[in-house]
C-alpha cells in the first residue's frame, strides 16, 4: 500500500538520481585523490563511474522491491474485496462496503503503477545524465543494470 511512509522512502531512494551530477563530480574528486594515495595505474573516471553505477543500481533494485512489495498488498487487498462482493452468503452492507474498498484499493493501484511510471523516468533521465558524464563507461554486466543501460541506447 501506498503511503506517506513509503512516498518518503521512494523519495529518498530518489534523491541519489536527482544529485548525479554532483555525485559523480565527488566521485571523480575521490578517486583522483585516491589515485595519489594508492598509485592506481587505471582510468580515475571510469573507477569514478563504476562506484556510482553500483550505487544507482543498488539504489534502482532497493526502489523497485518497494514499489513492486506495495503492487503485491494493493493485489492482495483487491482480491479479499472481491471474494467478499462475490460470497452469497454476505448481506447487502456487508457487499456495498467491500465494494467501497475496492474503489479505494483500485486508486491505490493506480498510484502504485503511477509510481512505476515515474520510476522510468527518473531512471531514464539519470541514465542520460551518467552517459553525459560518463562517456567511454560500460557497465558490469550485472542484468538490472545492463537491462537499464541498454534500454538507454
Amino acid at each position: 500500500m501506498l503511503n506517506v511512509v513509503t512516498l518518503e522512502i521512494l523519495r529518498e531512494y530518489r534523491r541519489l538520481d536527482d544529485t548525479i551530477t554532483m555525485r559523480l563530480n565527488r566521485a571523480n574528486a575521490t578517486m583522483r585523490d585516491q589515485d595519489r594515495l594508492d598509485d592506481f595505474t587505471g582510468n580515475i573516471q571510469n573507477r569514478a563511474c563504476l562506484n556510482v553505477w553500483r550505487e544507482l543500481v543498488g539504489n534502482w533494485k532497493r526502489r523497485t522491491e518497494l514499489v513492486e512489495y506495495c503492487v503485491r498488498v494493493v493485489d492482495q487487498s483487491l482480491s479479499d474485496r472481491r471474494s467478499v462482493v462475490e460470497d452469497e452468503t454476505q448481506d447487502n452492507a456487508t457487499k456495498r462496503k467491500a465494494q467501497g474498498h475496492i474503489f479505494e484499493e483500485q486508486v491505490k493501484r493506480t498510484q502504485v503503477h503511477n509510481e512505476l511510471k515515474v520510476e522510468a523516468i527518473i531512471r531514464k533521465r539519470a541514465v542520460d545524465a551518467f552517459k553525459t558524464r560518463c562517456q567511454f563507461f560500460v557497465p558490469p554486466s550485472e542484468p538490472e543494470g545492463r537491462e537499464i543501460w541498454d534500454a538507454g541506447q
